[in-house]
């Protein structure tokens, strides 16, 4: 078999473990569960590197098998020997402007490593980034997605923005599930460490928050802190409704609530 026939052969078998458990067609799922064929593309050409156990497909780098496409300068993988000639990837790299790709979600970085057998995809390098067809999840420092809890992690000054709508924390993790349409969405986002959730009117803060993105509803807890122009309420828990604009403000337990209002501030500014 000829070095680009295995690299194909291994690239295939990247596929076929899958970057996301959603529906076949409208997430990043490269395991498409049948016999599509596997393109290879590189305009450096492909190294197998039969010593350390590492297939390499350099410049402009292009794996595409049914609707998904792995894009990136180099595409690495690594491999075992089973008994019988064999073969058993491990750990697959992509390095240097890498985009995943499929007609719904598209994930991108400078760097990913993909893990076959614990199914975690981590994303690093530039701005981590994740947009599904309701969302957009970025990170200072890497993303992750995590296969088998239908879950993505963005670590460092990290950001979901859904309809103009901002949570901002240093750790969020987002969940998701499939519509009856098979498309993968967003449906809780929970937020740990200087969160913030930001509109075009208003603005909160808290220790930790819980997004219910069906109901539209942040629940903020800790130190939590509404704004509204130079208006100010102050408590230790807030239900935010992102839909009505309405916030409900808790008391610490044995505490009260507390609330600075201006007279002509907050609605007139509209801040």
């Amino acid at each position: 078999m000829t070095g680009a026939r295995m690299l194909a052969a291994v690239v295939a078998a990247w596929m076929m473990a899958g970057l996301s458990g959603a529906a076949q067609a409208q997430s990043l799922n490269l395991g498409a569960g049948d016999e599509t064929p596997i393109e290879i593309f590189a305009d450096n050409g492909i190294e197998w590197q039969q010593d350390n156990l590492v297939f390499l497909a350099k410049g402009n780098a292009k794996a595409v098998r049914g609707d998904i496409t792995v894009l990136a300068d180099q595409l690495t993988a690594f491999y075992t020997e089973r008994p019988g000639g064999n073969t058993e990837i491990y750990r697959l790299d992509a390095d240097g402007s890498v985009k995943i790709k499929s007609p719904s979600q598209t994930a991108s970085g400078e760097k990913a490593v993909y893990d076959v057998g614990r199914e975690i995809l981590v994303l690093s390098g530039g701005t981590p980034k994740m947009v599904t067809s309701d969302a957009v999840i970025t990170a200072r420092e890497q993303l992750e997605y995590w296969e088998q809890r239908q879950m993505a992690v963005a670590r460092g000054k990290a950001e979901a923005v859904k309809d103009k709508r901002r949570v901002r924390a240093d750790v969020l993790a987002a969940f998701f599930r499939k519509t009856k349409e098979g498309e993968s969405k967003v449906y809780r986002v929970d937020a740990y460490d200087n969160v913030s959730v930001l509109t075009e009117r208003d603005r909160a803060y808290g220790d930790r928050g819980v997004y219910n993105v069906e109901t539209g509803i942040v629940t903020l807890t800790g130190s939590v802190r509404i704004e509204r122009g130079k208006n100010e309420l102050n408590g230790c828990k807030a239900e935010v409704n992102l839909n009505t604009g309405i916030s409900r403000l808790f008391s610490c337990p044995g505490g009260r609530t507390k609330g600075t209002l201006l007279p002509g501030s907050g609605d007139r500014t509209g801040k």
